[in-house]
């Protein structure tokens, strides 16, 4: 093994390439109407965390790239020619609009007024307009109360002025008088019923709308007159309110609520016909072409399929909806092992890592399981015992990462006491301790065993010979925030490091310098690692994304 080489720079910005993204898992379901159906039917639309991905039904995916941070709104033209989609950013920045190509996946335009966030989009039924909301910090758009909500009519025959509903506290529709670059808003009467608004669907023929409240109910408007026509159910209200609305061409009424139902309703006595319910609350209703199928986005980011004939749900995709924590592929079967195909994720606040075989220290057919928490203790696992085999106290604060080494006779521990101990497996006690001036939060094995690698909150990456725990070298690993993860290549020559700056980084072992680096992720990266055969990198990140990349150094 070539040992690094002491005077190599920490990154060589000049020759870092960009990692291909190739697969997404995940969804955010907290975005109001952030599931889109595409017009062409083929394709589902959706935000997950800075990127805007585009699912054809079939699963093969594209990433729209540009926002510098969460996707906070989606919409799509009704032509389907264009995406538009918005963002949030530090209070006082501005939060950009990007205008996608749909065909080309390209960047048309980024469009910065808004400060904060942007809170919603809608395109103009001729695809010629595009109206948006600031987030309640964006002083650049003068409003009383908090606008969250948009709609365009959805009639192309309006050429002067175009109708737009949006909510702030109230209803009220917005005239766009177009040739006097006007706007004239009138307030929606709804007598007594005070209400607050979550959702907005408009009739075909814009004669009327409906809008959903967190009272559970449903209210109709006339569009010319702006008054309340009716409104409903009058018992049985969804005790967690109206998230979703779709309206049919056969004037059927489909209902999303955050208590996870979804209703159809037929007819002006706001009764339910149909009932399903769905795992979180209903954030996203999308019709597929006419209305033969429809999908569902959830709160806890599962995405469903409901066909209209039977009416039954079928989960399309499931999704964590909070941070991942770990990640490991399986390696107790050797299919798994070539492939790598097949992953174990966890949402645990514990450590837990994958077992060691030792018959040398053990029984036969007994199992070593190692978990860290402020000790590290070693269980012996057989067909049918379980019981604790040893105690490894030494560290003063929680155990980050474990490592074994491949014989068994070895292991190592990060810790957040800014140790790193290698222990001797057989007589459980320490061979030898590693002292740094950081919070430890991930070590690797060189895979010939002779030296290690780790790194966090310092943001340093340092090289340590396992003999006599002596530093080799130490280097930069990130400009911002922690390194909380890394792994190593099985041939040793490369290794990649992830953290708090969301970044994904190709190192080369022996120069020290970063070859490659991926930008997908928005919130901190926790964990990730190389698939055994060296084809894909795999990331975890505190969102709920999982990220997998091409390994750009396979042969």
């Amino acid at each position: 093994m070539a040992a690094p080489r002491q005077d190599a720079e920490p990154e060589a910005q000049e020759l870092e390439l960009e990692l291909e993204l190739q697969a997404v898992i995940g969804f955010n379901g907290h975005i109001h109407a952030g599931l889109t159906c595409h017009p062409d039917r083929e394709h589902l639309i959706y935000p997950l965390g800075c990127t805007v991905i585009t699912e054809n039904l079939n699963n093969s995916q594209s990433f729209l790239h540009g926002h510098t941070n969460n996707v906070s709104c989606v919409a799509v033209s009704p032509s389907g020619r264009y995406i538009a989609s918005g963002q949030v950013t530090f209070m006082g920045f501005k939060a950009d609009i990007i205008l996608w190509d749909y065909e080309k996946k390209e960047l048309l335009a980024r469009l910065s007024l808004h400060k904060g966030k942007v809170e919603k989009l809608a395109f103009s039924p001729n695809d010629l307009y595009l109206v948006s909301l600031g987030g309640q910090d964006d002083v650049s758009i003068k409003k009383q109360g908090e606008t969250k909500l948009v709609s365009f009519t959805p009639s192309p025959s309006l050429h002067s002025t175009h109708h737009i509903f949006s909510h702030t506290g109230t209803i009220r529709v917005w005239e766009l008088d177009l040739p006097n670059r006007k706007i004239r808003s009138t307030e929606c009467q709804t007598g007594q019923l005070k209400r607050v608004i979550t959702c907005i669907i408009m009739a075909d023929d814009d004669s009327y709308f409906y809008v959903g409240t967190t009272s559970g109910d449903i209210l109709k408007l006339n569009t010319k007159s702006k008054l309340m026509s009716d409104y409903g159910p009058m018992k049985d209200k969804f005790s967690q309110g109206v998230t979703a609305l779709l309206l049919l061409k056969t004037g059927e009424l489909l209902v999303g609520t955050g208590g996870g139902i979804i209703a159809l309703f037929k007819g002006s006595n706001y009764r339910s016909i149909r009932k399903i319910q769905v795992q979180g609350g209903v954030t996203s209703l999308t019709l597929r072409g006419q209305g033969h199928q429809f999908f569902a986005g959830t709160e806890e980011s599962q995405i469903y399929r409901i066909n209209f004939a039977e009416f039954k749900e079928k989960c399309i995709a499931t999704c964590h909806n909070e941070a991942i924590n770990d990640i490991i592929f399986p390696l107790s079967n050797n299919n798994f092992k070539e492939s790598g195909k097949n992953i174990v994720f966890h949402s645990a606040s514990a450590n837990l890592k994958r077992d060691a075989q030792n018959p040398e220290i053990k029984k036969e057919g007994l199992t070593m399981l190692f978990t860290g928490g402020f000790q590290v203790r070693v269980w012996e696992i057989g067909q049918n015992t379980r019981k604790l085999g040893g105690v490894l106290k030494e560290h003063i604060s929680a155990v980050s990462c474990i490592k074994i080494k491949k014989n068994n006779l070895e292991c190592i521990t990060a810790s957040l006491d800014g140790t790193c101990i290698i222990w001797d497996l057989v007589r459980l006690i320490r061979n030898q301790m590693i002292l740094a001036n950081t919070l430890f939060q991930c070590v690797c094995y060189h895979p010939e065993e002779f030296q290690i690698i780790t790194s966090g909150t310092d943001r340093n990456i340092g090289w340590w010979e396992v003999f006599d725990g002596s530093v080799i070298r130490e280097l930069e690993g990130s400009v911002k925030g922690s390194i909380n993860g890394m792994d190593i290549t099985s041939d040793g020559t490369h290794f990649v490091t992830g953290g708090d700056d969301h970044l994904v980084k190709v190192w080369d072992y022996d120069t020290g310098e970063v070859t490659h680096v991926g930008v997908g992720h928005s919130g901190s990266i926790r964990r990730l690692k190389i698939c055994p055969g060296n084809k894909y990198i795999v990331s975890v990140s505190a969102d709920g994304a999982i990220l997998r990349w091409k390994y750009p150094h396979s042969h």
